[in-house]
């Protein structure tokens, strides 16, 4: 495997595609986003950005049949809309792959089954338990709060019948000893704890296939077994890997894997940092450097629910505030990994303090007094990386919200060091040097701003990257009442 050292991978989860994107959604896909372009636009490496579309479940074939529609209708119908919504919110994927995609993503699946099955790790028998559809996995009777999924919070079902198991116990101590020495960063130490203790209660062996039946009409097929497909996570989590080339192009598959970085909510979290390891280690392929983990988005501190009318909808919310006042709210507001809360009267006093009197205000008021000054500026060089350490050590460390916050420090600073020089009351070499301060403080920040705002980050950059710089239109309008 060649050196990753100039390379950097990051992937979403791979959603269901039983109903139209929601705003947890769009939180994740921004946090991939802003790391991705950190990567390649601050750090200079050469990124890939992967998502997809899970189709091999019980929930869309519900939701398939409630609108009258056959999987594949539905399928077909949703994966567009997904992939659609990665191009309205600006994420700038390299691959996306789509679970029902016969060709570039069924033989890498089934490649990645015969690799564990070699290794004695696939097994059939019967098994009963308690089965939640929602999050296509089965529960213990202890792991239920007061009888129902604890993710969820409805009672799963009682579900019996033969299917493949993997046999992750083999792995219980190959995986914990991973994490334990941060060969597998669980971001942040919550979650990593979380797993610890999940891993130290003792792993049991999880199904990994279902009936044809039960499955009714989804799934890739397992290989020599007409009457199996194969279980949700085995095929979506192999996602990661043939979106990336797994099965069909060797070369950019071993450019990349293993992923950087893995991009999901809490919820998900054990089927990536437990199940997906186990599984990766018994294809004897390389595990990903870390999972980093987000917790979910409250309205006005309640769980959203249609039955509270509290949905937010996000291609609404950027219809009305604009893509990336939306994009800085959530990276900056929300915590990175722990639950974080959106409401419309927190969302203006932000978009009000921090973008249009505190981003937008400072580049007119130093546009306008730059304008009547012969300044020439050249593109910023990337010298500005010595610059910065909390910055840069916040996002190293995936603490977007953090970085955002260390930004929006050094914008005071800089609107402090210009009322304090006061150009506007200097003349000659004086007034020239306090504006060449104040542009190349500009400069500096737009340009660490990119991962948060990209488009506002790159107009202010060419803005005060000309050779005469003239008056500014204000970046943020002011809300209306």
């Amino acid at each position: 495997m060649p050196s990753k050292q100039h390379t950097f991978s990051i992937t979403t989860a791979i959603p269901y595609v039983n109903a139209k994107p929601h705003l947890g959604h769009v939180l994740e896909w921004f946090q991939a986003d802003a790391i991705s372009r950190y990567q390649r636009d601050i750090l200079g490496k050469d990124v890939w950005f992967g998502a997809g579309t899970d189709e091999n479940s019980l929930k869309n074939v519900q939701a398939a049949e409630k609108a009258g529609k056959t999987a594949q209708e539905w399928l077909d119908e949703y994966a567009v809309i997904f992939e659609d919504a990665y191009n309205f919110f600006d994420i700038q994927l390299t691959g996306f792959r789509r679970g029902s995609d016969q060709k570039l993503h069924w033989p890498g699946v089934q490649e990645l089954w015969r690799r564990c099955q070699a290794s004695d790790d696939i097994y059939k028998k019967t098994y009963k338990g308690l089965y939640c559809v929602g999050c296509e996995s089965f529960y213990s009777p202890d792991e239920l709060i007061d009888g129902k999924c604890p993710e969820h919070l409805v009672p799963p079902e009682e579900v019996e019948e033969e299917n493949y198991f993997f046999r992750l116990s083999k792995y219980q101590d190959t995986i914990l000893h991973l994490i334990e020495r941060g060969q597998l960063n669980i971001v942040s130490e919550q979650y990593r704890n979380e797993m610890l203790g999940f891993i130290r209660k003792g792993l049991e062996d999880f199904s990994v296939s279902r009936s044809v039946k039960r499955a009714r009409g989804v799934g890739v097929p397992v290989p020599d077994d007409e009457n199996q497909v194969m279980y949700v996570w085995f095929d979506a989590l192999a996602i990661y890997m043939t979106a990336m080339g797994w099965g069909y192009d060797d070369a950019l598959f071993e450019k990349y894997w293993p992923a950087d970085v893995h991009v999901i909510g809490k919820g998900i979290n054990r089927f990536h940092s437990v199940y997906w390891i186990g599984m990766l280690l018994s294809a004897g392929l390389p595990t990903p450097a870390t999972v980093f983990v987000h917790g979910y988005i409250t309205a006005d501190g309640q769980k959203m629910s249609k039955s509270l009318g509290n949905v937010i909808d996000p291609f609404s919310l950027v219809g009305k505030y604009g893509l990336e006042p939306v994009r800085y709210y959530l990276l900056r507001e929300i915590p990175t990994h722990s639950d974080g809360d959106f409401s419309y009267s927190r969302f203006t006093e932000l978009y009000t303090a921090e973008l249009a009197n505190g981003f937008g205000n400072l580049c007119s008021r130093v546009a306008k007094l730059a304008s009547t000054e012969e300044l020439a500026f050249t593109p910023l060089s990337k010298e500005v990386l010595q610059d910065h350490p909390t910055y840069f050590e916040a996002m190293n460390q995936y603490e977007l919200s953090t970085a955002a916050q260390i930004l929006q420090a050094d914008l005071t600073k800089i609107d402090q060091q210009l009322n304090q020089d006061k150009p506007w009351k200097l003349e000659g070499d004086e007034r020239h040097a306090a504006l060449v301060k104040a542009v190349s403080a500009i400069q500096k920040l737009s340009f660490l701003l990119q991962p948060f705002m990209p488009k506002t980050a790159k107009h202010i950059l060419e803005h005060f990257s000309k050779e005469k710089i003239a008056a500014m239109q204000p970046l943020f309008p002011r809300l209306a009442e």
